[in-house]
């Protein structure tokens, strides 16, 4: 009774390490490798939260009308480890970024790359950075 109540026991602490592995979910899951945009904006927050950060960015269209993108980066963790304080990005800044559109909500897309606007030469991030945890990242296509 012993060994049968010992294994059913290991076998449900496997079952739960287990679960979080799949729980994370794949690049084409949710984004759309074909729907590419380059734009610029003004940042409305900075969110850093785990699993991934979020940069919710105001674009102004020819119209007037405005759209808030909330972009996903990597985890906070390698986020700070490239070099990013909570000072890097902050709300009311100009930027210039290029992402990946979701399949449902086409404001919120996957991050690629961001700068201030009053420096575009200087990224501040890179999906495909040395430091990228995110291997399956599509290769940068030109923004449409």
């Amino acid at each position: 009774m012993r060994t049968k109540l010992g294994l059913l026991l290991s076998g449900l602490g496997l079952l739960c390490l287990a679960v979080p592995t799949f729980a994370h979910h794949g690049f084409d899951t949710e984004y759309d490798r074909n729907k590419t945009v380059s734009l610029s904006g003004v940042v409305q927050k900075v969110e850093w939260t785990n699993p991934h950060m979020h940069v919710y960015i105001d674009v102004t269209d020819a119209s007037g009308k405005v759209t808030t993108y909330n972009m996903e980066m990597s985890s906070p963790n390698t986020i700070r480890r490239r070099g990013w304080t909570l000072n890097t990005l902050l709300p009311g800044e100009k930027v210039v970024f290029e992402g990946y559109l979701g399949k449902v909500v086409e404001s919120r897309g996957a991050l690629q790359k961001i700068a201030k606007a009053s420096a575009p030469d200087q990224i501040l991030f890179n999906q495909d950075g040395p430091d990228s945890d995110a291997p399956n990242f599509p290769t940068a296509k030109p923004a449409r």
